[in-house]
């Protein structure tokens, strides 16, 4: 029988081939774009924007999935969305909480896609949850998509979440000691020809684990969003991919200044373990054909907010450290704007902005619009043929 790790051995080999590895994963394709291009879909009430101005924005499946056909034919490279569980109301106002599972939308979605990559945010410390779950239904997504799916591997940080599942909130750094030990084994599951025995510091264990069918293109791809130290650590070690947030405002001259900085220690964080990692943002694009119609259609925007929302939704305690002083430094209608960063202008400003996020070092770009259809549509007609002209685009 092999060996059982105990939680003082040496942690498991993390340099598993990847599908980057693998030339014909879709994965390893998108990478041949100049900047990887998603969108993240509004599976929430009121998708990221706090503002009652009307919109087309819809949390439920019919809106959802036409959205991502809609970006598999423009060329988007993938698609992912938030996992929450909010307690009744959830942040008040249009945020009220309604939304779809993440999992379960880009589960459904692998049958119907033919190109885009799916990723589904999973917190995998929540309820009874795992590894070898998560591994069998990985390897069957990953053969049903064509080796299209990946996870967006999530610890939660906000405590009414861990307490809705009848547990307290697990330390900072510890949910991500633990996450570490969830994806060694599912790696190891997914690698391993021979039956896996595992023993740790975690809840889980295994005796005589196995999975098939193997994943097609070495594993699932992998992704988490992170701005602590831990989380750094983490995804230096396992992630293909990681979701960052700006240390800085969210206005873009603020977030451009600080971002190469913070990208930089993430790639090295990576590059000491012997791996290369790709940075995902998430800008809100606000744009329209002309400066006069931008300006009306953010203002009309703010002028909505819907102040049911908590300020700064500081009613749901979180510790997440990507967020820390953003309360001090962004204005209070920023809440009715949403996303990470503010990219706000005609289709050539736009453009401008997202030559500048490259140059940061930001390798991908998952976009979020406040209308989303009509937007995305504007985005497909009037921006991607810039991009293109630009070479952040094939």
């Amino acid at each position: 029988m092999p060996h059982a790790p105990l939680a003082s051995d040496p942690p498991q080999q993390t340099h598993l081939p990847a599908p980057a590895d693998h030339p014909l994963s879709p994965y390893a394709q998108a990478l041949r774009q100049p900047v990887l291009l998603g969108l993240f879909l509004p599976i929430q009430a009121g998708g990221w924007s706090a503002s009652t101005l009307p919109r087309t924005t819809d949390w439920r499946w019919e809106y959802n999935r036409d959205l991502v056909l809609h970006a598999e034919a423009l060329g988007f490279d993938l698609v992912f969305a938030l996992s929450q569980w909010l307690p009744k109301g959830g942040y008040g106002g249009v945020l009220d909480g309604t939304a779809l599972d993440s999992f379960q939308t880009t589960a459904a979605l692998t049958a119907i896609t033919r190109r885009i990559l799916l990723i589904s945010t999973i917190h995998v410390l929540y309820g009874p949850l795992h590894p070898l779950h998560l591994a069998k239904w990985g390897a069957t997504l990953d053969h049903i998509s064509g080796g299209r799916w990946g996870i967006n591997v999530v610890t939660g940080h906000r405590a009414v979440e861990h307490e809705a599942f009848g547990r307290p909130r697990i330390e900072h750094d510890q949910r991500y000691a633990l996450a570490a030990e969830f994806t060694d084994a599912l790696q190891q599951l997914w690698h391993r020809d021979e039956p896996y025995s595992f023993s740790g510091a975690s809840p889980w264990s295994l005796q005589e684990a196995y999975v098939t069918p193997k994943p097609i293109y070495h594993r699932p791809l992998l992704v988490s969003a992170t701005g602590s130290d831990a989380g750094i650590e983490y995804a230096a070690r396992y992630s293909d991919i990681v979701f960052i947030s700006s240390p800085g405002a969210s206005d873009f001259k603020s977030a451009i200044e600080v971002l190469p900085a913070h990208i930089a220690r993430i790639k090295a964080a990576a590059r000491a373990q012997g791996r290369e990692i790709r940075t995902l943002l998430n800008p809100m694009v606000i744009s329209r054909p002309d400066e006069r119609s931008t300006r009306a259609y953010y203002d009309a925007i703010v002028a909505h907010q819907d102040f049911r929302t908590p300020a700064a939704f500081q009613t749901l305690n979180s510790d997440a450290h990507a967020w820390k002083g953003r309360e001090g430094i962004d204005p209070p209608s920023r809440r009715a704007i949403g996303g990470n960063i503010e990219v706000v202008g005609t289709p050539e400003q736009v453009v401008a902005q997202f030559l500048a996020l490259k140059r940061a070092g930001v390798d991908g770009l998952q976009l979020s619009f406040y209308d989303f259809k009509p937007d995305l549509a504007f985005f497909g007609s009037d921006i991607l043929p810039l991009m293109k002209e630009a070479g952040l685009r094939l």
